[in-house]
């Protein structure tokens, strides 16, 4: 019963999301911290504490997603990777194109806003996010 409500809830959330349009872009830069991941079955799973933040730069529609590792000094490490994204608009809804040197695949934008970032992939699995805040020990 659990999990009918949960999907009942991310149905509801998802289906009454107002329209995301081009102008809404610049809100994708920036840090990107998971917060918690829907299944296509309903189940989720929460992430309360991340190793890892996602950065996204957009400019023009394109840009790029990496893997970066917050520092106690309030800098960022990396390995260096980027995954290229182009964003496109099908019907109503606009996409990610993301890809790597090992594939290409397309995430749904379903809710972007100043501090809450949802994406959906072609399995159904639902990533929300949240805006990092940097911590620093000065």
């Amino acid at each position: 019963m659990k999990k009918v409500m949960v999907f009942a809830f991310v149905f509801l959330l998802v289906s009454c999301q107002k329209e995301i349009d081009a102008s809404t872009l610049p809100k994708l830069n920036g840090y990107w911290e998971i917060k918690q991941v829907t299944l296509a079955d309903g189940e989720t799973k929460d992430y309360k504490v991340n190793e890892t933040v996602d950065f996204i730069e957009i400019k023009d529609k394109a840009g790029f997603r990496q893997k970066v590792m917050p520092q106690f000094d309030g800098t960022f490490k990396t390995n260096g990777i980027k995954e290229s994204l182009k964003v496109f608009k099908v019907d109503h809804s606009l996409y990610l194109e993301c890809q790597t040197n090992y594939g290409k695949w397309n995430e749904e934008i379903l809710t972007l806003e100043d501090s809450v970032l949802v994406l959906k992939n072609k399995q159904g699995l639902i990533y929300s996010y949240k805006k990092f805040k940097p911590f620093s020990l000065k």
